[in-house]
């Protein structure tokens, strides 16, 4: 269908869901390499899972020879993206802002290649030519080419109006910052195509058509991605214990590979071709070998080589060998004895002590592979570190809090 060697990839591997003018977009791709944007807001120390599609497409666009421009919002984070939000973000203090973006940096530089070269990433941040703008210029400039009646339809904002939820003034008008963004980008960078989420698409759609109306003398284009979604369309990027984070001090290496480990089997071959660089017959092998695989490629892509090592054999330890595994999240404990039900609590592992008993009573807590099922069970250490379990799948390993004596 495609000429282009990057929609090509695109469509093949499942990572198109719209586009403004796929046609165009092939044809112009085809004859010559362009500036492309994905923008990420700064709401937290790293991206998770679901930002991995936009991390997996500036791989694509770079290994293509195009010019990848990665747009972090540190103006826009201030604002919030009303899009799929059922209530107004809080607003987020301007040096924390700026400490996520450096967290969001350093882990873009582990997929893509940041530099002055040809195809290389280049970096901006909305802030620089935002935050010093004029309101009434803004208004009687770009705002001007917007209709408030064609607002109100997007989803974004027509979902809260028909909920009588708030919407504020500041996320209402986030749409027309993006779109700016894009005009900005395509006059300063001669960027020509912007992709994002699915859930972006008003926001790109509004891009492209101001950058018509500014006046932009060449021609532009959005495309969107789909959303990471389970099998029965939830989405996906969170565990029982959180958000499934890309940076490893968040979610450590083992986790990561963990949850790779237990996607659902229908999603397998979906997942090999969106999270990895790897060609592999997924008909023809066997489902549980599969997924380590898929496990191990999509963890040295995020966490690099050693870590997704590190994190197989820490699975091979624990399930196949009944061992404990170096890499498994560690908990340190007094070595005073302390009641399981409150240990649970404390290392996470639940969220009440209610929970706790009731995990304990229906076998649901192992210690070193044994369950414990007494109410009042009382740990203690005996000088090794112990693997605790909740279920099959969630596994810490309790180690003895060493405590410093000073001298009197």
């Amino acid at each position: 269908m495609f000429k282009s060697e990057f929609l090509k990839i695109m469509s093949e591997r499942g990572f198109i869901n719209h586009g403004t003018d796929l046609e165009g977009l092939d044809k112009l791709m085809s004859e010559e390499k362009i500036a492309a944007y994905i923008g990420f807001d700064c709401t937290a120390p790293s991206l998770h899972v679901g930002s991995l599609i936009q991390l997996m497409v500036l791989r694509w666009l770079q290994q293509c020879g195009h010019k990848p421009i990665v747009l972090l919002g540190g103006a826009t984070t201030r604002v919030g993206d009303p899009s799929g939000k059922d209530e107004t973000r809080k607003v987020i203090p301007e040096a924390e802002i700026k400490s996520n973006m450096e967290g969001i940096k350093q882990l873009i530089g582990r997929f893509v290649t940041i530099g002055s070269g040809s195809s290389d990433v280049v970096i901006v941040n909305n802030e620089d030519w935002l935050k010093g703008m004029d309101i009434l210029d803004f208004a009687t400039g770009p705002g001007s080419h917007f209709s408030i009646n064609r607002m109100l339809t997007m989803d974004s904002v027509k979902s809260r109006l028909e909920r009588e939820q708030h919407l504020s003034f500041m996320e209402f008008i986030y749409m027309m910052l993006q779109s700016y963004d894009f005009a900005h980008l395509a006059a300063m960078y001669g960027c020509q195509l912007q992709i994002g989420g699915s859930d972006q698409w008003g926001n790109i759609t509004g891009g492209v058509k101001l950058c018509n109306s500014m006046g932009i003398k060449f021609p532009v284009f959005g495309l969107t991605t789909p959303l990471l979604t389970t099998p029965d369309g939830k989405k996906m990027g969170k565990t029982a214990t959180g958000a499934v984070w890309l940076d490893p001090k968040l979610t450590s290496s083992y986790d990561f590979w963990q949850f790779w480990r237990n996607v659902d089997d229908k999603d397998v071959s979906r997942f090999f071709k969106l999270f990895t660089d790897c060609e592999i017959d997924t008909s023809n092998t066997d489902i549980n070998s599969l997924k380590k695989i898929l496990a191990t490629e999509v963890t040295r892509i995020c966490h690099g080589v050693e870590n997704a090592r590190s994190a197989l054999e820490t699975a091979r330890q624990i399930f196949e060998l009944g061992g404990i595994g170096d890499d498994l999240e560690t908990f340190a404990i007094p070595q005073g004895p302390i009641l399981l039900r409150e240990l649970l609590l404390e290392s996470g592992l639940v969220k009440s002590i209610r929970e706790a008993k009731d995990l304990i009573t229906q076998g649901g807590i192992r210690l070193d592979g044994e369950v414990v099922t007494q109410i009042d069970y009382i740990f203690a250490f005996d000088g090794e570190p112990v693997k605790l379990s909740k279920g099959k799948k969630v596994h810490i390993k309790l180690i003895e809090e060493i405590v410093e004596s000073s001298d009197d």
